[in-house]
């Protein structure tokens, strides 16, 4: 089981030597804006490297929504950061599930997703396995509540989609944590990889608002437990900078035992 963090994309192997990870995850473009990725001049040093890389999307994405002038370019937008991704070796490109306005129909929001992954496949299809995440908040969202998540990938059946199962936003969202692996497998059939954060927020507020391992509303022992039930890589999203990150890495550790 290979543990990590989400850093500053500067120089990700510098980050993930500071922390002691073997995984890290990082942004290759403005989280928040619309810019297209730029070739990285340190590519073939990080597809080199013996840690593990995930690429998380802009959070501005959202292919789910009836908005053609969001969806549209969310989806140009998704195909070249997973084409960018691609290009460093990362193991996957996790993007949020997004949600459609209220008062839309959430089937047209599900079949947006449908319509995203076969416009993938026109152009030969995702380069790297696309990791949708749950998200925390919203009640017209595609991957808040396990009966949303269900509908999402009876819509995606046609198609490889992988997982990302965030504590935090399962927490906020209203999804209890004891046995929700057995649950969101019996939904997805996997789980590629774990974002272990704690939550500010209470359960059920919507808030996505993360904390420390051992602070925050969620008894730690749950996290742990979600991510030894899961058995997949982990991504710590935690704040404290490098030795906030670090702490909650070890912290991980010691609770998983040498396996980990």
């Amino acid at each position: 089981m290979r543990i990590g963090a989400h850093v500053d994309p500067t120089d990700p192997l510098a980050e993930a030597a500071a922390r002691d990870a073997e995984a890290v995850q990082f942004f290759l473009a403005d989280p928040q804006g619309w810019k297209a990725p730029k070739p990285r001049e340190d590519a073939d040093r990080l597809r080199a490297a013996d840690v593990d890389l995930y690429v998380h999307a802009p959070y501005v994405i959202n292919v789910a929504t009836l908005n053609n002038r969001i969806r549209i370019p969310s989806r140009k937008l998704l195909l070249g950061h997973a084409a960018a991704a691609a290009a460093v070796g990362a193991r996957g490109l996790i993007v949020h599930g997004g949600h459609v306005n209220a008062g839309d129909d959430l089937t047209v929001g599900f079949d947006n997703w449908r319509k995203t992954f076969a416009y993938a496949a026109d152009s030969g299809g995702f380069p790297l396995p696309i990791l949708i995440e749950n998200t925390a908040g919203g009640d017209n969202a595609c991957a808040r509540h396990l009966d949303a998540l269900a509908r999402l990938w009876d819509a995606l059946g046609d198609y490889e989609v992988g997982f990302c199962l965030d504590t935090c936003h399962a927490h906020a969202g209203g999804e209890d944590l004891l046995g929700l692996v057995d649950r969101v497998k019996a939904i997805t059939g996997r789980i590629d990889l774990i974002h272990a954060n704690n939550s500010k927020g209470a359960f059920n507020s919507g808030q996505d608002r993360h904390d420390n391992l051992t602070g925050g509303t969620i008894d730690p022992e749950l996290v742990v437990a979600v991510i030894r039930a899961a058995g997949a890589p982990v991504i710590v999203e935690t704040p404290g900078g490098t030795e906030g990150q670090a702490a909650d890495i070890a912290f991980l550790r010691g609770q998983l035992g040498p396996t980990a």
